[in-house]
């Protein structure tokens, strides 16, 4: 199928690289008006037909302009993350401060801003909006060794989930969290260089995310926006308030 998305804005943060990258790109190809932003503005060059700012998803006051700006929307995904890593032993105040604001409060920030102008498209136009949170198989589905505060944000990210699906319910407003194993992407290419490093080289630690994974692989971005395509679609307009797992078989 195409133009599954024909028709609607759609807001996407962290869409410079990895699965924010995915999720814009593929959106644009499904006939979405795609906003796509970064803290980064350079990592969103090639990013053809999308309307381009960059966005610092920690700052109230920017988030709130920027949703001036954009406007109305149907769609509005939320990317932005940082995987911490270290037990609660490696978890400093500031650690837990700056996880908790990027990971958590940045989607407070961008719903309380976006979605006033939802709710009004929704009702004037007789259709459903769509969030969609980035959470992870590292939260309240699964205990993963050295994410002590990234699970922990990443279980409050499902709880902020089902809280806004739960309040919007009845305004055609949905709610969702996708929730990825280990993604092949630049940030998680990053964690295998700094983790090489203790371990004896790059391969080494490639081979122990690999071997934690049941299909023997780690997955790939298109495939996490693959899922992100049907959330944000009228497919989806019976789904609300859900945690998926989109993960090879980790969490089971």
């Amino acid at each position: 199928m195409a133009g599954r998305l024909e028709g609607k804005h759609a807001v996407v943060t962290a869409a410079g690289q990895g699965i924010g990258r995915a999720i814009a790109a593929s959106f644009i190809d499904e006939g979405a008006m795609v906003f796509a932003s970064d803290a980064d503005y350079g990592k969103l060059e090639g990013l053809r037909q999308a309307k381009k700012a960059r966005l610092d998803v920690l700052s109230s006051k920017d988030v709130e302009a920027y949703a001036g700006q954009v406007g109305e929307i149907d769609i509005l995904v939320n990317v932005a993350g940082f995987v911490h890593h270290g037990t609660v032993l490696d978890c400093s105040e500031q650690d837990w401060d700056f996880s908790f604001d990027l990971n958590v409060k940045s989607m407070h920030r961008t719903i309380r801003a976006f979605l006033p102008g939802m709710l009004a498209r929704a009702q004037r136009q007789g259709t459903s909006g769509s969030i969609i949170n980035l959470s992870s198989g590292a939260s309240s589905l699964k205990g993963a060794p050295n994410r002590y505060v990234y699970g922990a944000t990443k279980a409050a990210v499902i709880g902020l989930t089902k809280s806004v699906a739960i309040d919007f319910i009845d305004k055609n407003i949905r709610c969702n969290a996708i929730c990825p194993g280990t993604v092949h992407s630049p940030s998680w290419e990053a964690r295998v260089e700094e983790m090489g490093r203790s371990m004896g080289g790059k391969e080494k630690a490639m081979e122990m995310f690999v071997a934690r994974q049941p299909m023997g692989r780690v997955g790939r971005p298109a495939e996490i926006a693959a899922l992100a395509i049907y959330l944000a679609s009228d497919e989806s307009a019976f789904t609300t308030g859900t945690a998926i797992p989109i993960d090879g078989g980790w969490t089971l």
